[in-house]
């Protein structure tokens, strides 16, 4: 078995934390939901969101880097979807109470919670394919 590239090294971890966060949502229910909105992102700014913004956007670079100093083919899919991580980002650092509001929301609304697991878990499908058949 060949050792895993870089960027099929990215999909597979991606995945992971998609399923893996939703096996959690559905084990832990409103347990989750309320962890979710009073520590993971509480009222005031959990001081983490400091440390995943600069690993976050290290990654997206050195992503791009890998880019440019492969030869792997479409490997700047993987590279293009990892940089709109830098969209949570942004919010998480400039619009926090906005973010917030929108996980309240969501966790709050049925159906849009529902959306956003079944679009978590398709893209999650998705990277998967990506890491066994493009990479």
């Amino acid at each position: 078995m060949k050792p895993l590239n870089y960027f099929e090294f990215l999909c597979f971890f991606w995945a992971g934390i998609g399923l893996g966060s939703r096996l959690l949502m559905g084990l832990f229910g409103s347990k989750w939901k309320a962890w979710e909105i009073n520590q993971a992102y509480a009222a005031k700014r959990p001081g983490w969101i400091y440390g995943i913004a600069v690993l976050g956007t290290l990654l997206v670079g050195f992503t791009w880097y890998q880019v440019a100093a492969t030869s792997i083919p479409y490997s700047w899919i993987i590279a293009a979807l990892i940089t709109i991580t830098l969209v949570k980002i942004s919010a998480l650092l400039f619009a926090y109470d906005r973010f917030r509001q929108f996980v309240s929301n969501t966790l709050s609304n049925r159906k849009k919670f529902r959306q956003l697991n079944l679009s978590v878990i398709l893209f999650s499908l998705v990277f998967i394919w990506m890491g066994v058949a493009l990479y």
